[in-house]
């Protein structure tokens, strides 16, 4: 049965229902999306980049990053880490009687590495705590940055470990970190891309051939036949962002979700990013924000990696502000990540049922493909 092909190693690793990682995408905590995802049977992820939006003084807070923070938060005050337990509790109890299994997201990239260490530990404080998160919270998905500094703090805690690679060398580097897994991340993908633009069709299939690990595909990646495709190129399945951004459970502005689902292939575009290159939607706010990359940060093109601290202040700025707007909702002055994947995203659905239309077309193409080549 096809259902049981779909079911495979990386499901046994993660204990889901299917092979399909819902993104963490930040700074929006997604932890109502997280839950939702894991009661419809993919993992769920809580990204945690927002929760250094806590670490300062609300009151220097813009009105669009005091939005955000209150998505993190339930109101009850004290500090980051109890208020980042207290998420993962809410996740944990929204998806325990489906029993459905989530992660967290955790940038390890050396501008926010002594915060990513933290997050990590308080996490796995949280799991030593209770049972039952233990057996609900399974996996940590860390990017954006070299995983070796991590081992040592991840490994000994039990959870499943993933790593976001762009190349096959780092690839072998998350491998020889020790992770479970590794997320193969295409030049197509939303948010933060690699310096250098290698594209999914390429890197999957490379890294699969490099190392002995699971790979996981990400980049492009929204459809059924996206997930067969993945799986064809050896992939154990797929990790989706800007597809789960466009659905109605998603804490993302509806404004930023219909700029998205109003897209076509073409209309998204890389320009400089918090930690390095980042796809926006194309809108005014980004055509400018290239323009000032270009001409004050022209290493994202050139795939000449800069630290935070050496990018202009013009162009932190400029990103600060788009960022700003698009917690407001304020559309053309936004800047918006997404993938190229949004030019097949038209509509907005419930994450249960984007969940249940992808399988059921996956399932559909593998057993028409069976018949059409490999029967008589």
């Amino acid at each position: 049965m096809v259902k049981e092909i779909l079911r495979n190693e990386l499901c046994e690793i993660m204990g889901t229902k299917y092979p399909i990682i819902q993104a963490g995408m930040g700074p929006f905590s997604t932890n109502q999306l997280a839950g939702v995802s894991a009661n419809a049977g993919v993992l769920g992820i809580v990204s945690t980049s927002g929760f250094g939006y806590l670490r300062g003084d609300p009151a220097k807070m813009t009105k669009g990053v005091s939005q955000v923070a209150r998505t993190l938060t339930d109101g009850q005050g004290g500090t980051w880490q109890e208020q980042l337990k207290r998420a993962l509790h809410r996740v944990e109890e929204s998806c325990r009687e489906a029993k459905g299994i989530f992660g967290i997201n955790v940038m390890v990239s050396s501008e926010v590495a002594e915060f990513a260490r933290e997050v990590i530990r308080t996490t796995i404080e949280l799991r030593e705590e209770d049972p039952e998160m233990k057996d609900r919270l399974r996996v940590i998905i860390t990017s954006a940055g070299d995983p070796l500094p991590m081992t040592d703090i991840i490994k000994p805690s039990g959870l499943k470990w993933f790593h976001v690679v762009p190349s096959v060398r780092h690839a072998l580097r998350a491998e020889r970190a020790g992770v479970d897994a590794v997320i193969a991340s295409g030049q197509e993908g939303g948010g933060h891309v690699a310096w250098e633009p290698v594209h999914t069709i390429v890197l999957l299939p490379a890294i699969v051939r490099a190392v002995g690990i699971p790979v996981i595909g990400a980049g492009g990646f929204g459809t059924g036949a996206s997930l067969v495709a993945a799986l064809a190129l050896g992939a154990v399945g797929v990790q989706m962002g800007t597809r789960f951004l466009a659905t109605k459970e998603s804490e993302f502005h509806p404004v930023h979700k219909d700029y998205i689902v109003k897209g076509n292939e073409r209309d998204t575009i890389v320009a400089r990013g918090v930690v390095g290159p980042l796809r926006w939607i194309k809108n005014e706010a980004a055509l400018e924000f290239t323009r000032l990359t270009v001409r004050k940060a022209p290493g994202v093109y050139l795939g000449e990696p800069e630290d935070l601290a050496d990018v202009a202040q013009e162009v932190r700025a400029q990103e600060d502000k788009g960022w700003d707007a698009q917690f407001r909702g304020d559309g053309p002055q936004a800047l918006m990540p997404g993938g190229e994947v949004a030019g097949l995203v038209d509509d907005i659905p419930s994450v249960r049922v984007l969940v249940e239309r992808t399988v059921k077309e996956a399932e559909d193409i593998l057993r028409n493909l069976h018949r059409k080549y490999l029967t008589d």
